[in-house]
C-alpha cells in the first residue's frame, strides 16, 4: 500500500508497506544479484550502510543455485540473512541482454544458459513459478526488453505482447498466491512499462496496464542506449498516467545526476549496478562530484574518500589506503569501495526525503545538479 505525504515540483515523498517492512520513498535499491553484492558485502553489511531493498535477479538465481534449492532454503530473505524487503527482477532483461542465442513466441522465450550453454524456456508463468520459489517480496512482470534505437512497429508488437505475458503474470501469481505450500502468499507484482523511446506507444501501454491494478509500477527499456535526454523525455510523457496511488519504480538507473533528474520528474524507486560496479574499477561517488581514486595524486592522501561521510570506510580509513588495497588487487579494497558507493547512494535519497519533508527540493536538486 503506498502513501503520499508530500510534492515538490513533481517529486513524491512517500512511504510504501509491504509484507516485510516499510520502504521510504523516494529509495534506491541495493543490487544483489545473485544474493550478494559484488564485492564481498554481505546482508548484514547492507544494515549497516541504510539499505532499505534488496534487489536479486530471476535468471542468475534460476540459474545457481536454482530457485528451488533457495525455497527449501526458506526463501531469499532466509537464504541471505536480509530481512527487509526483496525485489526480484523477472528475468526478462537478462534473458535479452545475455542469451546469445534466443527464440521469443508468445508462449515465452527458448534461450541458451549463459554458463553452460543449455536450453532453457522461460515465459510468463515460469517466471512467477521461480519468483515464487524465491519468495521476495515484490517479482516483477516477464517481459521483453528491447534496444534502443528500435524499430516502430516491432515495438509496438512487443507491448501488446507484454501486455498479454503481464495478464499471464498476473494471473499465475494470484494461483500462486492462494497455495498453502508458497512461502510468501502476500507476494506482490509490479508491471513494466515499455516502448522504446516512442511516446505514444509508451502512453498508450501505461494506460493499457495501470488497469490491471497491480501493486505497483515500472519504467523499463531505458539505459539501454539512449541518451540521458531521451530518458527525461520519456519519464515526462509516462508520469502523468501513471497511478498516483502507486509507486513509481525506473529500472536500472543510474547515475546520481539520473537519480536527482528522475525524483524530479515524478519517481519513486530506482537501481544501478553503477554505485558497486564502479567502486569496483576506483570510481568513488562523493558530495563534491566523483573521482578516480587511482589517480597519483591519492597516493600518501591521509583524508578519507569523502569528508562529509559517515560510512564505515570513510570512518577508518585514508584515500591513500584504499588506492593501494586497489591497485595490489585486496579484495578489502573493492569491499571498502563498494560499501562507500552504496552508502553514499542510501544517503543521497535520505536527503532527497529530507528536503521533500523540508519543503527544500527543489534547492536541493539546482544545487547538486551542478555537482553531480
Amino acid at each position: 500500500m503506498y502513501k503520499l505525504k508530500k510534492r515538490e515540483m513533481n517529486a513524491r515523498l512517500g512511504e510504501f508497506k509491504t509484507p516485510h517492512g516499510v520502504i521510504k520513498l523516494p529509495g534506491f535499491m541495493n543490487v544483489a544479484t545473485c544474493g550478494a553484492i559484488k564485492g564481498a558485502v554481505s546482508a548484514v553489511d547492507l544494515k549497516n550502510i541504510k539499505c532499505q531493498v534488496q534487489l536479486c535477479n530471476t535468471y542468475h538465481l534460476h540459474l545457481r543455485p536454482g530457485d528451488e534449492t533457495v525455497k527449501a532454503m526458506g526463501g531469499i530473505r532466509k537464504f541471505t540473512s536480509w530481512n527487509g524487503p526483496v525485489l526480484t527482477d523477472s528475468g526478462g532483461f537478462q534473458v535479452f541482454s545475455l542469451a546469445k542465442l534466443r527464440n521469443i513466441k508468445e508462449e515465452g522465450v527458448t534461450f541458451s544458459s549463459h554458463i553452460d550453454g543449455r536450453k532453457i524456456f522461460m515465459g510468463p508463468e515460469e517466471s512467477m513459478q521461480i519468483q515464487s520459489n524465491l519468495a521476495s517480496t515484490i517479482a516483477m512482470a516477464f517481459d521483453e526488453c528491447i534496444a534502443n534505437p528500435a524499430e516502430y512497429t516491432y515495438t509496438k508488437n512487443s507491448c501488446a505482447r507484454t501486455v498479454r505475458w503481464l495478464k499471464r503474470c498476473k494471473k499465475k501469481m494470484d494461483e500462486l498466491n492462494s497455495l498453502d505450500t508458497t512461502l510468501n502468499r502476500e507476494q506482490m507484482l509490479f508491471g513494466i512499462n515499455q516502448g522504446s523511446t516512442y511516446k505514444d506507444i509508451r502512453i498508450d501501454h501505461m494506460k493499457e496496464i495501470r488497469d490491471l491494478d497491480l501493486n505497483g509500477y515500472a519504467i523499463g527499456g531505458l539505459a539501454v542506449g539512449e541518451t540521458a535526454e531521451e530518458m527525461y523525455e520519456t519519464i515526462e510523457a509516462v508520469e502523468p498516467y501513471m497511478p498516483e496511488d502507486k509507486p513509481r519504480y525506473l529500472m536500472g538507473v543510474g547515475t546520481p545526476l539520473n537519480i536527482i533528474e528522475a525524483v524530479a520528474r515524478g519517481v519513486d524507486l530506482m537501481d544501478c549496478v553503477m554505485p558497486s560496479r564502479n567502486a569496483r574499477h576506483g570510481k568513488i561517488f562523493t558530495w563534491q562530484g566523483a573521482i578516480n581514486i587511482l589517480n597519483a595524486k591519492y597516493e600518501r592522501d591521509e583524508s578519507p574518500l569523502d569528508v562529509n561521510c559517515e560510512c564505515p570506510t570513510c570512518k577508518n580509513h585514508s584515500k591513500a589506503y584504499i588506492r593501494h588495497l586497489l591497485k595490489s588487487g585486496e579484495m578489502l579494497g573493492m569491499r571498502l569501495a563498494v560499501m562507500h558507493n552504496l552508502y553514499f547512494y542510501n544517503s543521497l535519497m535520505e536527503k532527497i526525503r529530507e528536503a521533500l519533508e523540508n519543503g527544500a527540493f527543489e534547492k536541493f536538486y539546482n544545487h547538486y545538479k551542478n555537482i553531480f
